[in-house]
Formats: C-alpha cells, sequence, structure tokens
C-alpha cells in the first residue's frame, strides 16, 4: 500500500532539500535504534492481497474506480492499473486459531467485494497474472486516475528516457515494448507483513531471502502473460522489467534496478536503508512539514515521511518498512515474492509455510545465511520463478535437489516447529501445512493447473485465447470453493 501524494512538479532545488531532509531521517533512525525506541515483540502480522478484475467475457474489466464505490470499505483501495484492486487485512497476534479464523474473514471480505461488484459487470480473481490480459490492456490510458501512480509513470520513464522493453525467453518467447509502466499491473501478488523488534531484524530478512525460491517454487501462479506460456512465475521478470528505470548503458555500468532481491546479507535494519539512499535517486521528492529531528528532540516519534515515501519506491523482494502507530515505532519485513491465490486457503497454507519456516531459521543457533552465498539464493528465486515446482534449489547440507524433496523432507518440520513456537493450533498449522504437502506431491501448483487446463481445451480445439478465457473462468469457480489448488481436476 502506497501513499497518495498531489500532482506536482520538482525542481531541482526541492530534489536537493528532499535529499538532504532523507539523510537526516536516516540519522534520527540510527539514533532511535541506539536508544532502544522500538516494540520488540514480533508476533503481529498481517497481509495485502492484490487482484484482477474481469468482465463477463473474462477479459480485463477497467472498472476500479466502481467496484471500489459499490465495496465502500476502507480495507480495499486501488491499485496501479484500472483492473486491479487490494484488500489489506488488519495485523493481529499470530497465536492459536488466528490463521483459521483469518481464512474466514478474508472469505467473507472476498465474497462480499464479488457480490457487490458483480452490480458494476465486473469479478475477482485472485492469480499471480491475469491469463487473458493482453497487450492492448497496458497503456498510460489504463493506470488507475492516482496522482501518485501518474507522478510515479513519468518519474520512471523519464529516468530511463526511452520505452521499457519486456523480454521473456520461456517454454515460448515474449519480446515488447511499453511506454508506460502500466506492465506492472499485470503482477498481481500476496505482501506478508511480520513485526520485527530491532535486534532479531537482520536474522529474520535474511531468512525472508534464503527462502524466498523456496516460496515461488511452491506457488507459483503466473504462467501466461499476453497470450504467451512463459515462466511458472513470470510476475517475477516482469515486474523487474517493467519498472526498470536503467536503460542498458546503465545496465552494463552495474547500476542497480529498482526491483531488486539485494546484493548481501544484512546485520541491521540500518544496512537496508542506508542502501536505498546510496544506490536509488527519488522518484517522488515530496517533502513533509515535519523537521524529524526537531520531532525526537521533543519527545515525540517522526513519522520520517521521506524515508517511507522513498523506501515504497525501491522494490525489495523482502522489504524493510517503517512505521509509528499509537505513539510507537516499530519494524516489519514485508515479504513480496508471492504471487496472489489461487485459493484464500491456498493463500492461508502459503503464510502458514512462511511464518513458521521463517521463525525457525531466525532464531536458528546455526544461521542458513551463514552457509549460503547470497548469490546462491538469488539464483534459487531466479530458477523457481521459471521453473516453479521442477526447480532444482541449493540448500546447505542437502546440496541442489528438486524443491519438492526439499520442502517435504527437510523444510515442512521446520515450518511445523517455528509454528509450534508462535503457539498456533497443531490443527490449523495440520491443515495448512498438510495443502503444502499435498501440493509438493501431486505436483499441481497454481501454475501447473492453468499450464495443463490450457493444453486440455487446447487439444479439444480451442485456440489459445479461447483456451486462455475457458480456463479463466474455471479458475474462479474453482477459487470460489476455496479448495486447494492441488485438488482442482483439469477436465
Amino acid at each position: 500500500m502506497g501513499r497518495d501524494i498531489q500532482a506536482v512538479k520538482i525542481s531541482g532545488e526541492e530534489r536537493r532539500v528532499y535529499g538532504d531532509k532523507l539523510r537526516r531521517s536516516l540519522d534520527v533512525l540510527a539514533r532511535m535504534l541506539r536508544d532502544r525506541m522500538f516494540e520488540d515483540s514480533p508476533s503481529q502480522v498481517g497481509l495485502e492481497i492484490e487482484l484482477n478484475l474481469v468482465d463477463g467475457q473474462m477479459a480485463p474489466s477497467m472498472r476500479n474506480a466502481q467496484v471500489l464505490d459499490a465495496v465502500i470499505d476502507p480495507d480495499w483501495e486501488t491499485e496501479l492499473g484500472q483492473f486491479n484492486v487490494e484488500i489489506n487485512v488488519p495485523p493481529r497476534q499470530l497465536a492459536g486459531n488466528v490463521l483459521p479464523e483469518l481464512e474466514q474473514q478474508l472469505r467473507g471480505s472476498l465474497n462480499a467485494a464479488d457480490q457487490k461488484a458483480r452490480g458494476t459487470g465486473t469479478r475477482l480473481i485472485m492469480v499471480g497474472i491475469l491469463p487473458t490480459l493482453g497487450e492492448q490492456h497496458i497503456s498510460a490510458s489504463t493506470l488507475s486516475s492516482n496522482a501518485r501512480y501518474r507522478m510515479l509513470n513519468d518519474q520512471i520513464l523519464a529516468a530511463r528516457g526511452e520505452d521499457m522493453r519486456i523480454q521473456i525467453d520461456g517454454a515460448e518467447q515474449l519480446l515488447t515494448y511499453a511506454d508506460s509502466i502500466t506492465p506492472e499491473a499485470a503482477c498481481t501478488s500476496v505482501q506478508l507483513h511480520i513485526q520485527v523488534g530491532p535486534d532479531a531484524f537482520a536474522s529474520y530478512w535474511n531468512a525472508a531471502q534464503a527462502i524466498a525460491g523456496v516460496q515461488v517454487a511452491l506457488a507459483a501462479n503466473s504462467p501466461f502473460l499476453f497470450g504467451r506460456q512463459l515462466w511458472h512465475e513470470t510476475r517475477i521478470t516482469l515486474f523487474q522489467q517493467a519498472t526498470d528505470t536503467r536503460p542498458d548503458q546503465l545496465k552494463r555500468q552495474g547500476v542497480r534496478p529498482r526491483v531488486w532481491f539485494g546484493e548481501r546479507w544484512i546485520t541491521s535494519v540500518l544496512d537496508l536503508f542506508e542502501e536505498n539512499v546510496e544506490f536509488f535517486p527519488a522518484l517522488l521528492p515530496i517533502c513533509d512539514d515535519e523537521d524529524p529531528l526537531a520531532a525526537l528532540e521533543r519527545g515525540a516519534i517522526p513519522q520520517l515521511g521521506e524515508m517511507s515515501l522513498h523506501n515504497g519506491t525501491v522494490y525489495r523482494w523482502n522489504r524493510p518498512v517503517y512505521a509509528a502507530v499509537g505513539g510507537r515505532p516499530h519494524l516489519r519485513v514485508e515479504n513480496r515474492v508471492l504471487p496472489a491465490g489461487p485459493s484464500v486457503a491456498d493463500v492461508m497454507a502459503n503464510a502458514a509455510f512462511y511464518y513458521g519456516l521463517l521463525r525457525a531459521l531466525a532464531e536458528s543457533q546455526d544461521p542458513v545465511w551463514t552457509q549460503m552465498p547470497f548469490a546462491t539464493a538469488a539464483g534459487n528465486l531466479r530458477d523457481a520463478a521459471r521453473y516453479g515446482l521442477d526447480a532444482r534449489l541449493f540448500w546447505p547440507q542437502v546440496g541442489e535437489v528438486p524443491a519438492a524433496e526439499l520442502v517435504v523432507h527437510h523444510l515442512l518440520p521446520l515450518a511445523r516447529e517455528g509454528l509450534r513456537r508462535w503457539d498456533v493450533s497443531q490443527e490449523s498449522a495440520d491443515r495448512l501445512l498438510g495443502i503444502i504437502e499435498q501440493r509438493c506431491r501431486t505436483g499441481q501448483t497454481g501454475a501447473a493447473w492453468q499450464i495443463g487446463t490450457v493444453a486440455a481445451l487446447t487439444r479439444r480445439g480451442a485456440d489459445r485465447q479461447q483456451a486462455l478465457s475457458l480456463m479463466t473462468e474455471r479458475y474462479i469457480e474453482h477459487m470460489h470453493t476455496n479448495m486447494p489448488v492441488h485438488t482442482w481436476s483439469m477436465t
């Protein structure tokens, strides 16, 4: 969820002032960390889900404004494209039966919103990339009417100086160009948040980085883009290319992409915020009225608005988040690698696996990140995005093994132990981790189901576009049963 801004023009002087204030915010954050001003409980969790909108023919529906007017719920808001919306689930303690309770609440919210959206001729779908999305749906004219998105679009294109080039070699090939950042809107995800104390932050972030590839292999749900079958989780490479401010010359010079896995394990949350300022020019240099140092010295908790706004334009797959709520500052790890869907049950199973494994690894006496080169973790993510559960992933003391084997035989027991430490009920842990196990044993992720269903429809005489539309319709029907994707039939 980003911060709304007013449409403005930015002068060179304003950029200088913003840069000064950004560095001052870092100094204030460092002081707050030294003075141990942060909440230390790591058990608050929350999530956001981005969704797509379709019409009666399963084509993208450019009606998010009308849908939100119909839904009338502050938990729902616009996203980048007119065919996107997002739901934000308030944070809560991770303990007891919170996961099944969250699943029930989320299903209720999605069903209610879908029912109201039907009055506008629109349906909601949780999927990593909408299978029926075509190049004709991606242009500046289909950006949501939000000044932040328009300014972000203008700033990224100005920094790049040329159209976006999107090239993906997968099962099929795609080469296309875009004159806006709207292709980013094709990438709809689940973002998992966990509140972490400063002393534990580095361990939790490092652990999240180490398992990013495993998460994507398990949850892959984005195999089609613009009518072509590409990667199992095409969203990963599309998102990087669709927001890339670097022309080819800067890529060759080693300038870092704004969608960034990172390049090292960290020892403090400050490492990440400092890298953001050091490596990435500001895209939205908008200053608040607050003087963060003056606020701190009078006993208030600074909002650090400039730092947070800049942080929101550096698209790390595991993003650090600073926030001040109820007069207390806290830190969160925002995990951004997962696609939306397929069902709410699958989303909650992915969340249970992540939260459990994260805690087990973060508290390990023999940290996984001390045994794995950072570049290997990045390679795991890339391979998982390309091949899904067919990927071979590296894990310390195990070597390179198929993703499903790694999860079933090595990581699920750790995830189960982590959920026990969170005091999550055994019944809910068994159910949700059982979904993960069966997905591994059947090999049927959302991506695998989409690919197999389209292949079956094609064999029966449908052309690619017809097959994608029919598959999307079936996907929505299955999604509403809340049965896990590994149980979905392809016939």
